[in-house]
């Protein structure tokens, strides 16, 4: 089995300039640059054969290239916040390849994603986080503006749990035209 989800690695300069931020939350594992992106669909744990379905349906999206903004922060979790992210403007062509990629999953016999798509980048996994703490992050960091960047292609990530946390590896590029 294989942990695939495919998603837009950030522009290595905007991610330079996320992960410059990581400070001042206690119990916060921040993200490092490397492993920044958007996730357009989390596909989870696949057999090789689902895998390869997967891959040669993604290499068959045809969508145009776009522009990805980076703007502001917020967290999940209202009363307990567990995770610190940074916004995405939501673009048109954005939501339509992620449509075309949860379509594509759905097809290879995935179920579909219930959570409503919220354009972001997880910048830190919170533990007993003080909300304040957290607050004043918001407020020092904000406004908050990055791009826009142009993105060509999508990728498809495979996804390797540790105790320090995720790390990311490329398995596929697929081009926007």
């Amino acid at each position: 089995m294989i942990r695939l989800f495919a998603g837009i690695p950030l522009d290595p300069q905007v991610a330079e300039r996320l992960a410059s931020l990581a400070a001042g939350i206690p119990g916060a594992r921040w993200i490092e640059a490397r492993n920044l992106h958007l996730t357009l669909r989390f596909i989870g744990d696949v057999d090789e054969g689902l895998a390869h379905d997967l891959h040669d349906a993604l290499a068959d999206i045809a969508s145009p290239v776009f522009d990805l903004t980076v703007e502001n922060f917020g967290t999940f979790g209202a009363k307990r916040p567990h995770t610190l992210w940074a916004g995405i403007v939501r673009e048109p062509a954005l939501e339509r390849l992620r449509d075309k990629i949860e379509s594509v999953a759905v097809r290879a016999g995935l179920p579909p994603e219930p959570r409503k798509f919220m354009p972001h980048v997880t910048l830190a996994r919170l533990e007993d986080s003080p909300v304040g703490r957290i607050q004043e992050f918001i407020a020092r960091n904000s406004p908050f503006r990055a791009g826009p960047t142009p993105v060509a292609n999508f990728t498809l990530f495979r996804s390797y749990l540790s105790r320090s946390g995720a790390e990311y590896e490329l398995v596929a590029e697929y081009p926007l035209r």
